[in-house]
Parts: structure tokens; C-alpha cells; sequence
């Protein structure tokens, strides 16, 4: 079990890498006059770009992220 002074003990590169091999950002992005759904790191670094929604989903999934939409 994490204590209350390991989580204040934290550091800014800490934070920055929670959820980077665990999590897939998903956006909706412009793309040449279209739209397309990107798919991020928790640290902002780009991993894919897929046609639609759902192929980021199975995409992320197949490798091993769990996808969250961002807005």
C-alpha cells in the first residue's frame, strides 16, 4: 500500500508518466479537410491515426491500452 508521504514525494516526471503504457487517448482531429480519430500516450506523444472511432477502440485494445475519449 502507497503511504500519504511516498504520494507527497511525487515528482513532476512521476505524474508526467502514469497511465503511459496503460492508457490511449483518443481525439477527433482534422486531417486534410477530413476527420480522422488520433490516438495518444498519456505524455501527448502521437501513437496512431485510424479513420474512425471505432478502429482507434480496436486499436488500442489490441494493444494492450485502454482507450478514453478526450473532448
Amino acid at each position: 500500500m502507497v503511504s500519504i508521504e511516498q504520494i507527497r514525494k511525487i515528482t513532476t516526471e512521476d505524474l508526467l508518466s502514469l497511465g503511459v503504457k496503460d492508457v490511449a487517448y483518443l481525439k477527433e482531429i482534422e486531417v486534410d479537410g477530413g476527420s480522422a480519430v488520433g490516438i495518444f500516450a498519456a505524455n501527448g506523444q502521437q501513437l496512431a491515426l485510424l479513420p474512425d472511432r471505432n478502429a482507434a477502440i480496436a486499436a488500442a485494445v489490441e494493444n494492450g491500452l485502454a482507450p478514453v475519449t478526450l473532448h
